[in-house]
């Protein structure tokens, strides 16, 4: 084996490419040492609902055989990428974290899945999910419980969460989530990952989330460049989806080394109503925030002008539920999440002004605000979530204290789905227990690329912890 070869697992996917580029590798070799780090991962983090050998190995060597001839299909040619199991794949299943959804597999794409496919990327599998994305963490009654990397005893966090699993590890570079109310910052912090929700409408959707406009598509990587690349091919328009953007996205690779100078950006602790913040995040996201400072950027301690949005949140949500179970059948519904069933008995005792009030007020009011905010501020720093990751298998952490929903841990992530702003996640270090704390990066509507910049400024100086293989820990 070659130096390079034995460095696979560690390598970035814009060092892959350059490396088939240079002939010093090639997606074969890729290929196999990443399925073979796969199948020795996933006993310990349970992360896949489907991994595609035969396929994987297929696609690899046509891909070494345009690489071979100079003559790649696309920017990811040969880079390997994981597919969150609630948007299509051609020929798998889509059974979105459920027992009860059919095995036969999905005739078409989704958008997202198209653009990489056509840009060469190599289809490894599909990862797990709680059943519909309904919670925030990763355990679901189809594939049972995920874990996280960093100590297995530990949750990943959801809905994403064998993306982010799966991230952490680098099996595969780039990982496409959905985030319907932090469900790709969630456990991308918890995994000590880099997530990105971008604008929504940037990256197109179909089928069309029951969730509506609260519900993003997105990249998950251990580097901001390997998801600045992804998001610049996963953005493209797609006219099936009617509530998407129309005109294609920048390569958002262009404006990534610019730094932070002169930026104005505000530091929220807690967002003028988060009551519980673990001390460790505190400590380390404050960190993080006077680092913005020390890079050239004008810091200052400042607060959204707005309360919980709990509220329009959960009718929204309830409702969505709703709409995803109402072809089960009552023999069904007994095989699912019971906690899924109950948020879904409440979204039907919502009116229709109820769902319009908050998809149109409620919304509106929040997405004013936080525009009024951004033009005192060009960015908005906050914790991504209130504590570190808890234990596996369970909703809420067992200290009481946290309370019975799981949105009482994920108070900074929610508000952005309603205000539709880009929001991304960066790792900004280690709790006393060796668990990752997450940095969460807001950015005005359609300011994906000055999100992306931020957080590189942020990774150049503050280079990610990584983990190279399951902390094997018992609960």
């Amino acid at each position: 084996m070659t130096q390079i070869a034995s460095q696979i697992a560690t390598m970035s996917g814009i060092e892959l490419l350059n490396a088939y580029r240079n002939k010093v590798l090639s997606p074969v070799e890729v290929a196999k040492d990443t399925l073979a780090r796969i199948d020795a991962a996933e006993p310990a983090i349970n992360a896949f609902t489907l991994i595609d050998h035969d396929g994987v190995l297929k696609a690899a060597k046509a891909s070494e055989e345009r690489w071979h001839k100079g003559a790649p299909q696309g920017v990811l040619d040969g880079v390997g990428v994981t597919i969150k199991d609630n948007l299509n794949v051609k020929d798998w299943p889509n059974r979105r974290g459920s027992a009860v959804t059919p095995t036969t597999p999905s005739d078409s794409d989704a958008p997202a899945v198209a653009r990489l496919r056509e840009a060469g990327a190599i289809l490894l599998g599909k990862t797990t999910m709680p059943e519909f994305g309904w919670k925030g963490v990763g355990d679901s009654p189809l594939t049972g419980i995920s874990r996280n990397p960093w100590n297995t005893s530990r949750n990943p966090g959801g809905s994403t969460a064998g993306g982010a699993a799966t991230a952490a590890l680098n099996l595969g570079v780039i990982h496409i989530g959905t985030d319907g109310a932090g469900s790709i910052r969630i456990p991308a912090a918890f995994c000590g990952v880099f997530g990105i929700k971008a604008s929504y409408g940037r990256v197109p959707a179909s089928p069309v989330s029951t969730m509506g406009f609260l519900a993003h598509v997105g990249p998950l990587s251990r580097t901001v460049e390997d998801a600045a690349l992804a998001l610049s091919v996963i953005g493209q328009p797609d006219s099936r989806d009617m509530t998407a953007q129309t005109t294609p996205p920048p390569d958002y690779r262009a404006s990534l080394n610019d730094g932070l100078r002169g930026l104005r950006i505000a530091w929220s602790p807690r967002l003028g109503y988060v009551d519980k913040v673990d001390p460790d995040v505190a400590r380390l996201t404050e960190q993080a925030a006077r680092a913005f400072a020390a890079l050239g950027a004008h810091v200052e301690e400042a607060d959204p002008d707005f309360t919980d949005p709990l509220a329009p949140l959960m009718t929204l949500w309830q409702a969505g539920c709703t709409l995803a179970l109402k072809q089960f059948s009552p023999e069904q519904r007994a095989k699912m999440d019971p906690g899924l069933i109950a948020v879904a008995r409440d979204g039907e005792k919502l009116s229709g002004a109820d769902y319009a009030d908050a998809l149109l007020y409620g919304r509106n009011a929040l997405a004013h605000k936080m525009a009024l905010f951004h033009q005192k501020y060009d960015l908005l720093l906050t914790p991504s979530l209130a504590l570190p990751a808890f234990e596996a298998g369970r909703n809420v952490p067992a200290d009481p204290a946290w309370g019975e929903d799981w949105t009482r841990w994920t108070p900074f992530s929610y508000p952005f789905n309603l205000t539709m702003q880009p929001a991304a996640t960066v790792p900004c270090g280690l709790s006393h227990d060796g668990l990752p704390v997450g940095l969460q990066i807001v950015g005005p509507m359609n300011a994906d690329a000055l999100v992306l910049r931020a957080a590189k400024a942020f990774e150049a100086a503050h280079p990610f912890l990584r983990v190279d293989q399951p902390i094997i820990k018992q609960a």
